[in-house]
């Protein structure tokens, strides 16, 4: 990761400003990078050996859909852990939330590579398992949002978009690592010795990059926003979700359907996996090349989001919140066309285009964007409650799609792709009617920096929280 930070710095207080970003921008995305590489490896382990190693054997299609069924466990306890973990990072601080989720997060993906197995201890082991993976999705919902609030606080306010996008291009560098030590584990190991134990190596490795996050995280500094919050007497209430919702209400449903624009995910790497692989839509395309195109999308996805990052700090937050999902949904028709036509080559390239450019223009942006729409003193609660909920609803849509465009259904890139343009037209519709926030403040106010600059003269750039 680089970061373009000034070679000179002005002044003493530039140089600690500096460093102080470059601080948060590491725990961003280190914290990222270690939460969604356990949530990829947790999703590949449950269609690959979770099945047969922590479920009874009789049915293997009823294993199957149990152990998918505990990677959806994980976004049912999201917004529970985006109501929690808001609520610490607010009033106990962003970096305080931060280590909180680490090591929950750590805690928990490493007891997953220790669980015995149901030959072992029965129905204790998916019980187990289960508990393990509420444990994630909760840690995981106050992630991005402490992170993105830590790095856009500590941030210059011109170079907002540019750094938080860091904390985004870890979600995407987390899948990468996770594929790329779960693909070559299932490749090379006899099976039978994958399934006894190579499995457990993903999970039991995340351990060194906790002890790594937890030691940079440590060592970061509360966020100059937040302590000037804190010492005017700015604190949120007691419950700081009533008070986020009784005030800024609107924002947070705006921000919720801002968040469909997921959908091309679900497009590109479930709805479209499925329709690509499973037997019973007779389009027999290799497994192989669901297991690459999310990595190569993902490499380009890491190679792009700061890049689109920095480009919202010259031209704002929505121009990009609005292309990038209309793009996508445009995109879907083409993609599943070729997914329907069996044309491997123009699907992986039109998947990439889809969700490796189209898509990242909004994953790259909204974590500011978002943070950027609600005051300093309920931020991290309003964040991780838009952002899970949303993502909450996301996760039904696979099974939507499905009962919608069941096998033998004809024209499904048509049904299929026209849904998926319709949703992104409602997250677009969503920020066509929010504010840009390009040049605000971090006070929530919608006022730019320089108006608040000649309201209230203040030495700390932030300006008032």
């Amino acid at each position: 990761m680089r970061e373009e930070l000034p070679d000179a710095p002005a002044s003493p207080g530039a140089a600690e400003q500096s460093k102080a970003t470059r601080k948060a921008v590491w725990s961003g995305w280190i914290g990222s990078t270690l939460e969604y590489y356990d949530f990829a490896i947790y999703a590949q382990a449950a269609a690959l050996v979770f099945p047969a190693v922590f479920f009874p054997g009789g049915n293997p299609t009823v294993a199957l859909i149990a152990a998918l069924a505990t990677y959806a466990v994980g976004y049912v306890a999201r917004p529970i852990g985006a109501v929690v973990l808001g609520h610490w990072g607010d009033r106990k601080g962003r970096k305080s939330v931060l280590v909180l989720a680490m090591i929950l997060m750590g805690a928990s993906t490493f007891a997953v590579g220790l669980l015995p197995t149901y030959g072992q201890v029965g129905v204790l082991a998916p019980a187990l398992l289960v508990f393990l993976r509420l444990v994630q999705g909760f840690a995981v919902a106050g992630e991005l949002g402490g992170a993105s609030a830590m790095i856009i606080e500590h941030a210059p306010a011109d170079r907002r978009g540019y750094f938080a996008s860091f904390g985004l291009q870890g979600t995407q560098a987390g899948q990468v690592l996770a594929a790329a030590i779960f693909i070559p584990l299932a490749a090379v190991l006899p099976a039978d010795a994958f399934e006894a134990w190579g499995w457990r190596i993903p999970f039991l490795l995340s351990a060194v990059v906790v002890f790594v996050g937890f030691f940079i995280r440590r060592r970061v500094d509360e966020t100059p926003t937040y302590l000037e919050q804190q010492s005017t007497g700015d604190k949120p209430g007691r419950a700081p979700v009533v008070e986020v919702i009784r005030d800024n209400g609107g924002t947070i449903v705006r921000a919720i359907l801002m968040t469909l624009a997921n959908v091309a995910g679900v497009c590109v790497t479930v709805f479209g996996a499925a329709y690509a692989t499973q037997e019973s839509y007779g389009i027999g395309m290799p497994t192989s090349t669901y297991l690459w195109l999310p990595v190569l999308a993902n490499l380009v996805a890491v190679a792009l989001i700061p890049v689109f990052g920095k480009l919202s700090d010259r031209i704002g937050r929505r121009p990009l919140m609005i292309v990038g999902p209309l793009g996508a949904g445009l995109m879907s028709f083409g993609y599943l066309y070729a997914v329907s036509h069996r044309q491997i080559a123009l699907t992986i390239v039109l998947a990439i285009v889809m969700f490796g450019i189209f898509y990242q223009m909004w994953n790259a942006t909204f974590a500011t964007f978002f943070q950027e729409l609600f005051p300093t003193r309920t931020r991290v609660t309003g964040f991780a409650l838009s952002q899970n909920v949303g993502l909450m609803i996301v996760a039904f849509l696979p099974t939507v799609f499905t009962f919608i465009a069941p096998p033998g259904t004809s024209n499904v890139p048509l049904i299929i792709g026209g849904l998926t343009l319709l949703i992104s037209i409602v997250s677009v519709l969503a920020t066509v009617f929010s504010r840009e926030t390009l040049r605000s403040d971090l006070d929530g106010s919608g006022h730019s920096k320089d108006e608040i600059r000649q309201e209230e003269p203040s030495p700390i750039s932030a300006g008032p929280a």
